[in-house]
């Protein structure tokens, strides 16, 4: 990704962008560069693990409905953005790719009956 472009506002982006966001976040003066490294949640959330985390989800909606932010209604239907979650994708690299073209030439010279010298 280029420097100075979020394609999904995430909080670093909003953080980066957005004057609001950074005295929402209790900034007092500008700056350009994010305050912490973005990995350090990552590792914090692992730190205190799932157990705490779901603690503190749950005291964080309780904190919202006695603040009156949050009402039941607003909890009846609940939409998860699951593209933070790990998936099991693998990047083509020119080397899968090639072994790829390698093993479906195989099969197919197999299929029409194509003697090979090396497969």
């Amino acid at each position: 990704m280029a420097e100075g472009r979020v394609s999904r506002p995430n909080g670093c982006g909003r953080y980066l962008h957005s004057p609001y966001a950074r005295l929402f976040y209790g900034e007092t003066f500008f700056q350009h560069a994010l305050p912490l490294d973005r990995s350090s949640l990552t590792r914090w959330r692992r730190r205190i693990g799932a157990e705490r985390l779901e603690v503190l989800l749950a005291e964080s909606v309780a904190a919202a409905r006695r603040g009156g932010a949050v009402e039941d209604k607003h909890l009846q239907r609940i939409t998860i953005d699951a593209t933070v979650q790990p998936k099991a994708v693998t990047h083509p690299t020119d080397g899968k790719l090639l072994h790829r073209g390698i093993e479906i030439l195989a099969r197919l010279a197999r299929r029409d009956g194509i003697r090979l010298r090396q497969s």
